[in-house]
């Protein structure tokens, strides 16, 4: 039997430390080794990525919405010398996406979103739910550059019906004066609507069939209907009624249950929409413990967003890192508690902050900048990931020739310690020194 949708948020660190250990010891080939850039002192390169390993939303908003169209930009902007320095003033970022420049006619959202989220008005054509639109100023933040909430859909305008999940944004530092291109990179902005509801919750999927419920002819409505038989009697004071009646369509379903993705508290009570989906499904016979299972509601077989170091050199799956469905029911705080870096990599690759996506190391430069996106860790399967490490430094994987920010090759041994100052202070890390990394 199949089962509908895992929530978008998986959490908890369980056996991948054996994993691990099992493979430390193998080394593939190095890639081949290029010259790589010569910067000069002064010279501006800029460092770019996606928050995520992917972005996920609904394919479509009439009834059901978990996720709205939201990708994320981060850039960190380095000025090379001995040592370089990560700036924020006296530049503006921005980024454009060249064969996506309208998501209206791609996705409903826009027909949807002031009922979903509760607007005060329609939300405009293009316009993600924190104003970004698809071409738009990054902001600035202490030591880096941020687009949250850019409305960005799978289709390219020159294949509006053509899934697409890893999307290729450009991202530009110009002088504020001038107006003077300083640096430019592409960096990958995944997202997908790959969800497959439809494993299960088609008229005549196993979830539909097993229940006494009548079939509605489409998958999400089918889902609003099981919900009712099964919970109805338990909605909470506010959120009474069927979810079936079409005075409640569409439905959010961080209205009652919490999402960190969101930052919607949900109704204090109801499980969050993680733990909610997570133990709803643990126990069904045919989802396997590996990624292939998860990609029965994550994106998913075809968009097959794990594409990491770990997960193609070494054969590491989802549960090696979050473990098994039971495990990720039971966190706490999904989104905000996930699987570490250093839980089996250890004091080397100390994490400065609970989440890989916002800690530091080396010269205070962002761990995703360098390694690259959670799931997408370098060198990944797919070949826009490699783009932007190839124009840093004359090839894939990654960044870690030393010229690409510093004007003279640096002496002594590589220290992910933060050992460069820029216009803030940061405090060390306390990682010990090491190479190859």
């Amino acid at each position: 039997m199949k089962r509908n949708r895992i929530a978008l948020s998986s959490v908890l660190l369980v056996g991948a430390c054996t994993a691990i250990l099992l493979v430390a010891g193998l080394r593939a080939a190095p890639p081949p080794v290029s010259a790589g850039p010569s910067n000069a002192p002064g010279d501006i390169i800029v460092l770019g990525w996606n928050d995520l390993g992917m972005h996920c939303y609904n394919p479509d908003f009439a009834d059901l919405a978990v996720l709205p169209p939201y990708n994320t930009l981060w850039a960190q902007v380095i000025r090379v010398g001995d040592p370089p320095q990560i700036i924020t003033t006296g530049i503006t970022v921005s980024y454009v996406f060249s064969d996506n420049t309208y998501s209206v006619g791609k996705n409903n959202f826009w027909t949807y979103a002031q009922k979903i989220f509760g607007l005060p008005a329609p939300l405009p054509d293009n316009v993600g739910l924190t104003g970004k639109k698809l071409a738009d100023v990054m902001d600035a933040k202490s030591d880096h550059f941020e687009a949250a909430g850019i409305p960005l859909t799978e289709y390219h305008d020159s294949a509006p019906t053509t899934r697409y999940p890893y999307q290729l944004a450009t991202i530009t530092v110009k002088d504020a004066n001038t107006s003077a291109v300083l640096a430019q990179i592409q960096a990958v902005a995944p997202t997908s609507t790959e969800m497959h509801c439809d494993n299960c919750h088609t008229d005549d999927g196993d979830a539909t069939t097993r229940y006494p419920i009548t079939p509605t002819g489409k998958v999400d409505t089918n889902i609003l209907a099981l919900h009712d038989y099964l919970s109805q009697s338990q909605y909470p004071a506010g959120h009474t009624g069927p979810l079936m009646a079409p005075a409640r369509r569409p439905v959010l379903c961080a209205e009652c249950h919490s999402s960190n993705a969101l930052g919607a508290p949900g109704v204090t009570g109801v499980s969050s929409l993680s733990n909610a989906m997570h133990n709803h499904h643990k126990d069904l016979p045919d989802i396997t413990p590996d990624t292939a299972g998860c990609y029965n509601c994550h994106p998913g077989p075809t968009t097959r967003c794990l594409r990491d170091n770990m997960s193609q050199r070494y054969g590491m799956t989802c549960v090696n890192c979050h473990g098994s469905m039971a495990n990720v029911a039971q966190n706490p705080a999904p989104w905000l508690n996930e699987p570490r870096c250093d839980n089996c990599h250890g004091e080397d690759v100390q994490q400065d902050q609970p989440l890989y996506r916002h800690s530091r190391g080396h010269g205070a430069l962002y761990c995703e900048g360098c390694h690259d996106s959670t799931h997408a860790i370098a060198t990944s399967r797919e070949p826009n990931d490699a783009i932007k490490f190839v124009n840093l430094q004359g090839e894939a994987g990654t960044l870690h020739k030393c010229n690409v920010c510093h004007a003279t090759q640096p002496t002594g041994t590589f220290s992910h310690q933060f050992v460069i100052m820029s216009q803030h202070i940061y405090l060390p890390l306390l990682l010990r020194n090491q190479e190859g990394l």
